[in-house]
């Protein structure tokens, strides 16, 4: 079984309303041990789609004091943690990717652990999957920690895929910036990106021991602003321009780590050492096995993590500090 870089040439005319359009996928079905997936995309600010003037987000009490090392996660209520799996697809050129739902159910069963109220959406068109975010969005979040959103899906650089089209990934982000999603302010909005960002691959490179010789503030904690786009934080399967692999009957190497970690040291670690080991993992556990295919084979991969926390996130357990 192989994997195959696919050119996309169906494009709609709700794709390409949202901009234009770059023609490219890395798409997956794996051999015993592997099989690429899909690509992801780069986190780019849109000011034209924002009123950058006096935006107050009006809270009844601070999510976390202004100089506070953590986020407070003592609210009532972890948050909503949604998952769009993407297995199906009607672009003729997009094949399945076997795999996916073993992904999802392992990290349903994570976010529940660490006291998320899960959803999962299964191959959602774009319309559909714009309702379901602009429906989280639009919700009061005054008692949540944080959201967390995973999708799972083909994709390349810049730009995932829904069940019918592409589109550009800060298409979902822009729901949830402090002025879009003002009781989600200064709250972690966690995402989690399995899918392609490219097709190139990495084949590692080893690295072998070599002997040598022996000589050899007096502002009010009461208000603060804070940027619209703080307090981000996306991880991404890949980085720019990479295969990211799935094995399609365990699921992907990242979902796979991920949900290792999170079982593991969720409520342990804050979440850049959580996901800084999640990056070892894919790294030093992972390669892939096509033989038939030589140029796909003994290939590597490296998650990446692109951050724009402004505080140490760490999952509280919940049962025992649930003060508001």
């Amino acid at each position: 079984m192989t994997d195959e870089c696919i050119t996309i040439e169906h494009i709609t005319s709700a794709t390409l309303k949202m901009s234009a359009i770059d023609k490219h996928d890395a798409l997956g079905i794996g051999c015993g041990e592997e099989s690429a997936s899909s690509p992801s995309n780069g986190f780019t600010l849109n000011a034209n789609t924002i009123n950058i003037h006096k935006h107050v987000a009006h809270v009844a009490c601070m999510p976390t004091e202004r100089n506070a090392m953590e986020y407070n996660m003592n609210h009532k209520r972890r948050g909503l943690a949604l998952i769009f799996n993407h297995e199906y697809f009607d672009i003729p050129s997009l094949e399945s990717r076997k795999g996916t739902n073993a992904d999802c159910e392992k990290l349903k069963k994570a976010f529940k652990k660490l006291d998320f109220e899960v959803t999962d959406h299964k191959d959602c068109k774009l319309r559909e999957l714009l309702e379901w975010i602009e429906k989280a969005a639009t919700q009061d979040h005054s008692d949540n920690d944080c959201i967390a959103i995973a999708i799972l899906s083909h994709g390349e650089q810049g730009y995932l895929y829904a069940k019918d089209v592409m589109y550009k990934i800060d298409t979902i982000w822009h729901y949830f910036t402090a002025v879009s999603c003002p009781t989600l302010a200064g709250k972690p909005k966690l995402f989690f990106i399995q899918a392609c960002r490219g097709d190139r691959l990495d084949p590692g490179i080893k690295l072998q021991k070599t002997e040598t010789d022996g000589d050899g503030l007096s502002i009010s904690s009461m208000s603060y602003k804070i940027p619209i786009h703080a307090d981000f934080l996306i991880s991404y399967s890949t980085i720019p321009g990479f295969y990211s692999w799935r094995n399609t009957s365990n699921g992907s190497w990242f979902i796979q780590s991920l949900v290792e970690e999170l079982n593991t040291h969720g409520k342990e670690y804050d979440i850049l050492t959580l996901l800084t080991f999640v990056n070892q993992r894919v790294a030093m556990d992972y390669e892939s096995c096509v033989p038939t295919r030589p140029i796909m084979d003994q290939q590597k991969q490296i998650p990446c993590i692109t951050s724009m926390l402004t505080r140490i996130l760490r999952f509280s357990d919940k049962s025992k500090n649930c003060n508001r």
